[in-house]
């Protein structure tokens, strides 16, 4: 049987990262593992996180007891204008920031292992559904989180940054695979420390990550003394958040300055935090951090950030015409300032998003070039009608040269124009030639020659402008609807376990024979154990209450999840 993913308020650009849900195969442990995660923070966030996450909690219909399902996430989010999606783990720093522009809230569709319960480098379902979403009802914080996905949606990023990314994924694979050994771990890790160490200088996208990193994921708000959590990565950890407030980590006043100058590491728990005083603060300081940046900026330096990414990318410039393709070389004058730019392999032209018919990629499928600055004496030609560009000598089925005050000279015969309320954006050119100095630029013999109209790049963007058209439309694909396997005699168990907890008034004898079944076969599977008791106790058992508080702390002792252990009895005890 087939479904359909029927989401249409995504945007095209962003649908190939659209995952499936696949909400039967999550087993009965991994229901046990949220619930344990959630009634731990329940319990210890209450006074300590912002007030706003706790508020939220309700808003966003997330259940403590069971994995909650992204589709009535999204409809109890649409109240305050956001939406969610599914997506498959960690996807490009682009993307993640651009849904969050556009007010999605993508999810990873796995959950951490039992034994990754305190913390997990992995982006799961944990950390974006009961992390994320309840404190994006506070209009504030959810203004500054669309004002940082835009900013980070527009953030270039380096190729070797990109290398990093795919060993970073490589490693959150590796850290959440059941048939992962120690070895298989280590091998992950080194190959990004390796990629991390052929950074030579930070790119506008790390630089937005550790802002992002330093506020939306691992965020204190208030008073530095006495700070409140805020940020997911700590909202949705039993022992980062714990952690965070402990007298082991350092608290720092927040800065735009101090935040993008501090690494992080995804691995490991964070030594030091910043501490914010408001959401207002963050919005007016990343808004004006961004103005700093390519999308803002533009000119050499936006094109040179776009040349190092290596990666697509356009150019607009202040005709409003957009050049969209992988830049290659820039050209600049004895100022420092770009005077001619190329892009290699496959480019399209674009004015407001929307690709300029006849100039596509299958027109301009080897590259294209453009000559940046005025024409001699300080004219330019963007803003000008066809009548002033004949009055310049500048017409259809006509010879035309354009001499440049760079020194880039360009000569040919007019054969078509393109105009954007009635201005001129793109004029083509047969038997052209295109020379700077004794340098060809375009041979005569090369073919048609598009030059484009602009003194100015005002903006560089790590997108193509028209994504539909460049890469063709992008659909959400029809998924299959995928049969989970039957359980294993500890999932059944922990199904058991789940049914009972359920039931009003459970059957003292099955609980009892339950209960001798784990102690006998998997005496340290301290998970269930935990949920058992806390039937005992609701029950009043007191025998059984007693038989299991005495093996968990038995297998507290000496087990690697000791402090768990100890959180669980603490949170059902002291009831």
């Amino acid at each position: 049987m087939k479904t359909v993913i029927q989401e249409p308020f995504i945007p095209q650009h962003l649908r190939p990262f659209v995952a499936e849900q696949h909400y039967n195969l999550y087993s009965p442990i991994d229901h046990a593992v949220w619930r344990y995660v959630m009634r731990q923070n329940h319990h210890f966030l209450k006074g300590v996180a912002h007030e706003a996450f706790t508020d939220g909690l309700t808003s966003s219909g997330i259940n403590i007891d069971t994995i909650p399902e992204v589709e009535e996430m999204r409809n109890r989010l649409s109240s305050i204008g956001w939406s969610a999606v599914i997506v498959d783990g960690l996807i490009p720093g682009t993307a993640f920031f651009d849904f969050q522009a556009h007010g999605i809230l993508p999810i990873a569709t796995d959950i951490r292992k039992k034994t990754n319960i305190e913390y997990t480098p992995a982006p799961d379902i944990i950390h974006e559904a009961a992390g994320h979403a309840p404190i994006l009802f506070d209009e504030l914080y959810s203004e500054f989180v669309k004002i940082i996905g835009n900013i980070g949606a527009n953030a270039f990023a380096s190729k070797e940054e990109h290398k990093i990314f795919e060993a970073t994924r490589e490693l959150s694979i590796v850290m959440e695979k059941d048939t992962s050994t120690e070895e298989d771990i280590r091998l992950a890790k080194e190959k990004l420390k390796k990629a991390q160490q052929l950074i030579t200088g930070i790119s506008e996208a790390e630089l937005i990550s550790r802002i992002f990193w330093w506020t939306v994921e691992f965020g204190l708000i208030g008073d530095v003394n006495n700070p409140n959590i805020f940020g997911a990565g700590l909202l949705s950890s039993v022992g980062e958040s714990k952690h965070s407030l402990s007298d082991k980590v350092k608290k720092r006043r927040f800065t735009i300055e101090d935040a993008i100058s501090t690494e992080y590491d995804v691995t490991s728990m964070q030594n030091q935090l910043f501490v914010a005083e408001s959401f207002e603060q963050l919005i007016k300081d990343v808004t004006a951090f961004s103005q700093k940046m390519a999308f803002r900026k533009g000119g050499t330096e936006g094109i040179e950030k776009a040349i190092q990414s290596g990666q697509l990318a356009h150019l607009e410039f202040d005709s409003g015409i957009q050049l969209s393709g992988v830049f290659s070389e820039v050209m600049k004058d004895d100022n420092g300032e770009a005077i001619f730019v190329k892009t290699s392999g496959p480019s399209a032209l674009s004015i407001q998003n929307n690709e300029i018919v006849g100039h596509g990629v299958s027109t301009h499928h080897d590259g294209f070039s453009a000559p940046i600055g005025n024409l001699t004496g300080g004219l330019s030609l963007e803003n000008k009608t066809e009548q002033e560009l004949k009055a310049l000598g500048i017409e259809f089925n006509k010879i035309a040269q354009f001499t440049f005050e760079s020194g880039i000279e360009v000569a040919g015969h007019v054969t078509d124009f393109v105009f954007n309320h009635d201005k001129v954006v793109l004029i083509t050119l047969e038997e052209c030639l295109v020379k700077y100095n004794e340098q060809i630029l375009f041979d005569t013999s090369w073919g048609t020659y598009d030059l484009i109209v602009g003194t100015k790049v005002l903006s560089a963007r790590p997108t193509v402008a028209d994504f539909a058209n460049f890469h063709g439309e992008a659909t959400l694909e029809e998924v299959e609807t995928v049969e989970a396997p039957p359980l294993n005699s500890l999932e059944q168990i922990y199904a058991d376990v789940r049914t009972i907890l359920n039931q009003k008034m459970p059957s003292i004898h099955e609980i009892e024979l339950l209960t001798d079944r784990i102690l006998n076969e998997f005496p340290d599977e301290w998970l269930v154990q935990l949920e058992l008791l806390e039937i005992a106790v609701k029950q009043q058992l007191i025998p059984l209450k007693s038989k299991l508080s005495k093996q968990l702390a038995h297998t507290s002792e000496t087990h690697i999840q000791s402090n768990l252990i100890q959180n669980g009895l603490k949170v059902i005890l002291e009831k």
